[in-house]
């Protein structure tokens, strides 16, 4: 169990900078989120292509659910990015990392699983979170609409985690469906790029330096999750790298100077305990 509680560990961190760095490309000059994306998506591809397949999976199960939730993925994340060139970093991270909340209200109305006492304080806590971050006052109008996109990012991002419930009850393979996934990131970007940005902005370096970086993180986050899954139990694996969010808000606050009120900080404890309070409930 050590062995997975530090590959979630590092899988926090790397999650936590991914998040960094989306907003970092977000909140500069205008640049292709369709090519970044797409770049995200290749360096993603080639670290999972050499993956092994379960030879007892279900393909037609592993391509539907793949494009299904790759889909997902593809929308929920460039949807982040969107939300964070016009909203804090540590606002949206939080927000998107509490999809879980999402995720355990599809399941029972999707999935037939029930909903035990801590997850429901759990979904009640989560939404004091969200409810506090609520943009109020002068800053109303001009931060709504990050709020709204960071919102919709996690339902979307929810949407992935129940689109693999399923999948991998139906018998499809895990591999599989991260590796399609993966080509969702390149396909999805170059079509943002083409339909919404008239282009991929390849010689614009911010698209390749961030999308690299990006990319590496990513496969980060694939590998060492992966890790800690094999290692440990997922009711405690997966909470640990949800926690990413807290990281995210102190990089955002150190180097971008993002405001630290007392109300911020409150969502934040109210997230954190969201978090546990649903690893609790989850917990067999």
């Amino acid at each position: 169990m050590t062995a997975a509680i530090i590959n979630a560990l590092i899988c926090l961190l790397f999650t936590a900078v991914n998040d960094f760095v989306f907003k970092l490309f977000a909140s500069g000059a205008r640049s292709s989120r369709g090519g970044f994306v797409a770049v995200v998506g290749i360096f993603w591809f080639l670290a999972l292509v050499g993956l092994p397949k379960n030879p007892d999976s279900s393909l037609a199960m592993t391509l539907v659910w793949g494009a299904v939730s790759g889909f997902f993925s593809f929308t929920g994340n460039i949807l982040l990015i969107e939300a964070m060139s016009r909203q804090s970093a540590g606002l949206c991270s939080t927000i998107y990392r509490l999809n879980m909340v999402f995720v355990v209200i599809g399941a029972y109305f999707l999935l037939d699983e029930n909903i035990s006492l801590p997850q429901a304080v759990g979904i009640g806590l989560a939404l004091v979170a969200i409810l506090a971050f609520l943009p109020d006052g002068k800053d109303a109008n001009a931060s709504s609409v990050g709020f709204y996109l960071a919102l919709l990012a996690a339902i979307l991002r929810a949407g992935m985690g129940l689109s693999y419930r399923y999948a991998f009850l139906q018998g499809a393979d895990k591999n599989g469906i991260v590796l399609i996934n993966s080509l969702f990131w390149i396909g999805g970007g170059l079509l943002y790029a083409w339909k919404r940005e008239k282009g991929l902005g390849l010689k614009d370096r911010r698209v390749l330096d961030y999308g690299v970086l990006s990319g590496v993180l990513v496969a980060g986050i694939v590998f060492f999750m992966a890790g800690a899954l094999n290692s440990g139990a997922a009711s405690i694996v997966l909470p640990i790298a949800q926690m990413s969010f807290l990281g995210t808000f102190v990089l955002s606050a150190i180097f971008l100077s993002e405001p630290c009120t007392f109300r911020k900080l409150g969502a934040l404890a109210s997230g954190v305990l969201a978090v546990i309070m649903l690893a609790l409930g989850a917990a067999p």
